[in-house]
């Protein structure tokens, strides 16, 4: 080896700080070459292993901005600082491409390690598959598949749309990678149903395809009781009840002004006077007790289990709360305040929720409501839907759920009025056997029996597909909390896909099999990118199946992805069609009829 050239090479890391090193190139004096046709040439190992090719910056100075940035919630302007503290200097535009950078780094390091994290599945007796999508507003939709019992992200895609032909090419990936899964947890998408059917009929086995339970029970709510508590949110409006109760609580809270404190001290006393004394007094204390009254009434939402519609229904809460307070005015009026000033404000709110104590429309919706939502209520008992699922599940309980869902659909059956004047009961009832028969199949199969390698044994996949919901859930969380803002379309629409990968590294078990520890991230990173090259060097880098995958998503879709948006909307684009429409195209010839026409006399 003879020396080819020496450059100055300028670097930054946290090891080090910024430094500037003299590099000397050695080449083969023989003039040998590489099968790509590359001189064969040596550079100084210290500098491949501590800097990035192409940047000027460290492996590890990219592993702190991706862990900051995607585990630990930093803006780009608090990764700034903290680098800088450490010797660093660095622009928030660095930061933001050293964060892609990270992910893309991860993704490869990822599926270079595809073979060990199939033999850690394989160990476990195989890996139920939980697959859904997310996006924000139309924006950044980001399909995720997660081996359930490890909680394992394998693949993250952007797609343009939730469309089965999008879905369906990730999720043969993933089985390709890493082996085809023990089941698979799905929600009601109508685009996750079709893909996931061509993919498990695809396979070698048989394996049972779960619909979420909760998801289950939700589509069946909605169409049970979207209708009637949509209506009775309407009634509500067009009776300007919640309007007129809030102008009534700020109205009095202007009057008691800054006794605030005293007021609310009033009302505790109040609250603590024996049952039958049915007096409010007069003055400040007695404005107070009516404020806290129609405040009562708008707090419905407490009453909420957090589950949302359709398993709270705040409208009827809203209601029942508002015949309450109807019925505790009636008392309060009938040995009405001395204080004239309390008095009116007491038949203020009495007359405002005084239209909700209607038959007619009030009561009769809030009837069928009532009616559908104990139907609805038996249902959710059977599967056991409550705001935190049971952890004492076996298969002998899912057993025990799966019959009692059976005598359910018997006895729905049994009570169905087949003609008469209950018509409302008659549809309900429908509508939950229609459900069940559409999607029981899929409701059930959750215990999976492990192979004899492995031990045998039964090993349950979850009953809803909370894992991956959660994961959207908190993923938003931390990108509002970093961009402060509440829409985030635009930064999902921005984010990198291959970001969901680094969740994995908060799972010890997924970091020894692919880096060891966290702190071999850098290491494992330069030694990747040196096989990279060697790969090259030697003519054996064939394009990635992921790489050839994305390209497929961006194309067979008709969305507008950012990367078409920066490339239509220009000023270069706005000329030239505008420029061809201005000129008037040449005068075409009339078409000749190749049938000849007879002669009219």
């Amino acid at each position: 080896m003879g020396v080819q050239k020496t450059e100055p090479r300028n670097g930054q890391t946290l090891a080090h700080g910024a430094f500037r090193a003299q590099a000397t190139i050695h080449v083969c004096t023989s003039g040998c070459r590489w099968p790509s046709g590359a001189l064969v040439t040596r550079r100084a190992a210290s500098l491949s292993e501590a800097l990035m090719p192409g940047s000027n910056f460290g492996y590890d100075v990219m592993v702190y901005v991706g862990l900051g940035r995607y585990l630990h919630r930093r803006q780009r302007e608090e990764l700034q600082v903290e680098l800088q503290n450490d010797g660093v200097t660095i622009s928030t535009g660095e930061v933001s491409e050293l964060a892609r950078r990270f992910t893309a780094y991860l993704a490869r390091l990822h599926r270079s390690r595809a073979s060990d994290i199939k033999a850690a599945l394989e160990a476990d007796g195989g890996w139920p598959l939980h697959v859904d999508a997310t996006g924000e507003a139309g924006r950044g939709t980001l399909l995720l598949a997660m081996a359930g019992w490890r909680r394992w992200v394998l693949g993250a895609w952007k797609i343009s749309t939730e469309r089965a032909d999008l879905i369906l090419p990730c999720l043969r990936e993933v089985a390709r990678r890493f082996g085809p899964p023990c089941a698979v947890m799905r929600d009601m998408g109508k685009a996750m149903i079709p893909a996931l059917d061509e993919l498990v009929s695809q396979l070698e086995s048989p394996i049972p395809v779960l619909v979420c339970h909760q998801h289950f029970a939700a589509d069946v709510g909605e169409d049970l009781l979207e209708t009637a508590h949509a209506e009775l949110r309407n009634l509500f409006r067009r009776a300007k009840v919640l309007p007129n109760l809030r102008t009534l609580v700020r109205e009095l809270g202007r009057s008691i002004g800054t006794n605030i404190e005293q007021a609310r001290e009033a009302v505790r006393d109040w609250q603590a006077l024996d049952d039958t004394d049915y007096q409010i007094e007069g003055g400040q204390n007695g404005l107070a007790v009516v404020r806290s009254l129609a405040q009562w009434t708008l707090d419905f939402k407490a009453a909420a289990t957090g589950l949302d519609f359709p398993f709270d229904r705040p409208y009827l809460d809203l209601y029942d709360r508002c015949l309450t307070v109807l019925r505790a005015t009636d008392n309060f009026l009938h040995n009405p305040p001395k204080d004239k000033h309390v008095k009116r404000m007491l038949t203020r709110l009495h007359r405002y929720l005084e239209p909700v104590d209607s038959k007619v429309p009030f009561g009769l919706v809030a009837t069928r409501l009532r009616r559908r939502a104990a139907l609805f209520d038996e249902l959710r008992h059977v599967l056991r839907l409550a705001a935190n699922l049971p952890h004492d599940e076996n298969e002998k309980s899912l057993d025990k759920m799966q019959r009692q869902l059976d005598k359910l659909v018997v006895s729905l059956a049994k009570r169905r009025p087949a003609r008469g004047p209950a018509q409302d009961t008659r549809e309900a009832i429908d509508i939950i056997l229609k459900h069940i028969d559409d999607h029981g199949e899929n409701l059930f199969g959750h215990a999976i029996r492990l192979p004899e390698t492995v031990g045998g044994g039964v090993r349950l996949v979850a009953r809803t597909n909370f894992l991956a919901e959660n994961f959207f859930k908190e993923l938003k969380h931390d990108e509002r909390r970093r961009s402060g803002r509440k829409n985030l379309g635009q930064d999902l629409e921005h984010l990198h896909a291959e970001a969901a990968l680094v969740r994995n590294l908060q799972h010890d078990d997924y970091v020894r099999i692919v880096c060891g520890s966290l702190d071999r991230l850098p290491m494992v990173f330069a030694k990747s990118d040196q096989l990279e090259r060697e790969k090259k060097l030697n003519g054996e880098s064939p394009k990635d199946p992921e790489e050839e995958l994305n390209t497929i998503l961006h194309l067979s879709s008709s969305s507008l992805s950012p990367a078409d948006r920066r490339v239509i909307r220009t000023d270069e684009m706005n000329h030239r069609i505008e420029a061809a429409a201005r000129v008037r195209p040449p005068h075409r010839q009339p078409r000749t009829s190749t049938t000849s026409n007879p002669t009219r006399s």
